[in-house]
């Protein structure tokens, strides 16, 4: 149990029976009329969802203890995503559910942060930018554009995403694992 003066961004609260709410932004509010409170956006730990939550001051709330650790992705097990912790060397499988848009920009040898609760695994967190190869992508002709100037390629992982008419097959470069957008390419 924490109380609502004691809230920090990142802390994951059980509310509504027993669902895991993060904590993304809080705001102490200490209006000249009336009792102080606190201002409060949450987001959904399973589903993503993010609400607004006003709590009063000083009041008590559930935290939950979740055990980020980062891991190792080792290779596909069927439907399971198999992550390697390099501290014990256990193997953690983990199904594609919890994985989500995570699996687009996953190869082996990739570290992430892989969150549990009371042993069941919440969420598959990447970095905010991998770097990953193209393994196909059509020559891009020069004219063939009315702006900017994108195409379809396909990463190493199988994802597809836009890039530039002049990136080719077998470059490297950055993708941002949040939108799937083109970063830059990678100097070798």
């Amino acid at each position: 149990m924490a109380s609502t003066n004691d809230l920090k961004n990142g802390m994951v609260l059980k509310l509504d029976n027993d669902q895991l709410w993060s904590v993304v932004e809080f705001q102490h509010v200490k209006p000249g009329k009336g009792p102080a409170f606190v201002r409060t956006k949450l987001k959904n730990v399973l589903s993503g969802k993010i609400v607004d939550k006003t709590f009063n001051a000083g009041v008590k709330v559930e935290t939950a203890t979740v055990d980020r650790r980062d891991m190792q992705f080792s290779y596909m097990d069927g439907e399971y995503f198999v992550f390697m912790d390099m501290q014990t060397y256990d193997q953690l499988h983990v199904s594609k559910a919890a994985v989500g848009d995570a699996a687009n920009f996953l190869i082996e040898g990739f570290t992430a942060t892989v969150a549990t609760h009371q042993g069941e695994v919440l969420y598959v967190e990447l970095p905010a930018a991998v770097e990953l190869v193209i393994q196909e992508t059509e020559p891009g002709v020069q004219g063939d554009r009315s702006t900017g100037g994108t195409k379809p390629a396909i990463l190493e992982t199988g994802h597809q995403i836009q890039v530039p008419l002049f990136i080719t097959t077998g470059e490297k470069i950055k993708v941002d694992t949040r939108d799937s957008g083109y970063l830059g390419r990678v100097n070798s």
